[in-house]
């Protein structure tokens, strides 16, 4: 099912690869990638183009590099929270900056309470509207 409201490419470009010259009547592979203006890029290769390889190597060590990282990052995580926590403990219920503090501490713990995903922006925005209100327009 797609969403509606979902932003369209705004264009759609073909591209002959310079190294295969492959096209879609061949039975080649196709890539597509969309880019940060939402236009899609379309390339037709061959298996054996050396352009494709380099893009699968690029692609399979840039997913490898990924799960590394996401491995490195649950097992940091809890300390790096703690140490976070027992900073914010040390720091003055009367200083400048507790206000601040409360808020990182809540917003990090929202982090932490799912690091599978991304806190969301109305949760963002109702942690900060909590601990920063908005002044009264009057």
């Amino acid at each position: 099912m797609t969403d509606s409201h979902a932003e369209q490419p705004s264009t759609r470009r073909l591209i002959d690869c310079q190294d295969c010259q492959a096209g879609p009547d061949g039975g080649d592979v196709r890539t597509i990638s969309v880019g940060r203006d939402m236009a899609v890029t379309e390339i037709w290769h061959t298996d054996k183009c050396p352009t494709y390889t380099i893009e699968r190597i690029l692609l399979e060590t840039g997913a490898a590099k990924v799960k590394e990282q996401d491995a490195w990052a649950k097992d940091a995580f809890p300390a790096a929270h703690q140490r976070l926590q027992d900073a914010a403990a040390a720091v003055p219920v009367d200083n400048a900056a507790a206000p601040f503090v409360v808020a990182l501490l809540e917003l990090v713990r929202a982090q932490a309470d799912d690091t599978g995903r991304f806190v969301t922006l109305p949760a963002w925005t109702e942690i900060l509207d909590r601990n920063f209100p908005p002044q009264d327009p009057t």
